[in-house]
């Protein structure tokens, strides 16, 4: 469908035929992002936000190459299974107390911790610090998405962008240099590591630094670089995996019998009490399907943004050159045409089915870690401990409303109790 929103022209795919077209048959010319307005100069080093260009495949080969390459995900297996069992230390200790697990900010700090480790080869956070760092870098996480993701009348009104007059700019600015107070302290202290000649680490941010002195540095890492790249893997990077491991066990503790099917399925290959190995992940096809229907009803990005740089014809209709664009995930996963009892979570549909998660060459670089850790988390909870609400909710079932910014929150936060297996 096409929509005026203010001086716009914003076209909506929310079919899979028409998604297709556009991340298939049309994404070399539709690759191109619509550059939210409270974004500011972030998106002028953003890998995210950055046109298809020279620059931005030299920033993604880092990624593909450096960080997300599976034999370098294959050699940090280690640091993922020791995050893991820390998880599930403190699991068992909320359970011996009596206390309720927030499922998603103890999955979120697991990620944050996972990522920082190998990023800068230190956790940034505790799990048991619930006041402290890891509350205020997911609520600042939290507020990014959000700003990002809330109507802005500088995006429908261009000519009154300069005025931002609702703010955002102003607000995600002060968010970012939060966040960037971090991340300079990481590479101000490598620096200094560096001057007094200390053995390299070779972790990600040693590989950057090394980038960043080469001759050919396409990519022109420098610091205002270094940070954008270090804001978009903890911000989007951390809340799309945590968010999925939430909506999965909200999904599961809502279907018993989906629950029950998943637990015996580790029971039987893995064992009871053990935490999964990602070896263990192919012989899973159950609990990879439960992933798959979760990734189907909540999808970690509801609204995928492009951009029209030409006039683009597509089904026998013109996309004029400037139109916004969104690929409507959310509604493409409820297509009734597609999905039978679209609205009913049901892993089993993807039982014996091969279904590419990849999506163009847009594609989030971090997929790969991401899809590991999610069944990671999420089979190890499952393994070790048995789910229930809180006696206060229960009979009343889970809270499924859903937020939608740039990815989509639960409104009411996962809470539920553990009991070791």
């Amino acid at each position: 469908m096409s929509l005026r929103l203010g001086a716009v022209t914003t076209v909506v795919a929310s079919s899979p035929a028409v998604a297709r077209e556009f991340m298939q048959r049309h994404d070399a010319v539709l690759s191109n992002r619509t550059i939210p307005d409270a974004l500011g100069d972030h998106a002028k080093n953003s890998m995210i936000w950055l046109p298809n260009n020279p620059r931005w495949r030299a920033l993604r080969k880092i990624m593909a190459t450096d960080l997300f390459a599976p034999h370098r995900l294959d050699a940090l297996q280690h640091l993922r299974r020791e995050k893991v069992q820390e998880l599930v230390d403190h699991v068992g200790r909320l359970a011996r107390r009596g206390q309720a697990v927030n499922v998603g900010r103890v999955a979120f700090i697991t990620s944050l911790n996972l990522l920082s480790r190998t990023m800068f080869s230190r956790d940034l956070t505790s799990l048991d610090d619930d006041d402290g760092a890891s509350r205020e870098f997911q609520e600042v996480v939290t507020d990014i998405m959000e700003a990002v993701g809330s109507p802005n009348v500088s995006d429908f009104f261009p000519p009154l962008a300069a005025a931002d007059l609702q703010g955002w700019r102003r607000r995600l600015a002060k968010l970012f240099a939060q966040q960037h107070r971090v991340f300079d302290e990481e590479i101000d202290g490598r620096l200094r590591s560096r001057e007094a000649g200390v053995p390299k680490k070779n972790d990600f941010l040693d590989l950057l630094l090394d980038a960043a002195e080469d001759d050919d540095n396409t990519a022109k890492l420098d610091r205002d670089t270094l940070r954008s790249l270090f804001t978009d893997l903890f911000s989007a990077g951390n809340d799309t995996s945590s968010s999925t491991v939430e909506w999965a066990m909200a999904e599961l503790l809502q279907n018993p019998t989906s629950m029950a099917e998943a637990c015996d399925e580790l029971a039987t290959v893995i064992g009871s009490r053990r935490n999964i190995e990602e070896s263990d992940i192919g012989r899973l096809p159950y609990l990879q399907a439960v992933v798959k229907e979760t990734f189907r009803l909540h999808p970690s990005v509801p609204l995928l943004p492009r951009r029209a740089p030409v006039d683009t014809k597509i089904m026998g209709y013109t996309i004029p050159k400037g139109s916004r664009m969104f690929i409507n995930v959310w509604a493409v996963g409820r297509d009734k045409e597609t999905w039978p009892e679209p609205e009913k979570f049901m892993p089993e549909r993807f039982l014996g089915k091969t279904v590419d998660l990849r999506g163009g060459r847009r594609i989030c670089p971090g997929m790969p870690l991401a899809i590991r850790m999610v069944h990671l988390l999420l089979g190890s909870l499952l393994n070790q401990f048995t789910w229930r609400l809180p006696a206060e909710f229960e009979g009343k079932g889970v809270g499924m409303d859903e937020k939608i910014s740039l990815t989509l929150i639960k409104v009411v936060p996962l809470c539920a109790m553990a009991t070791p297996i």
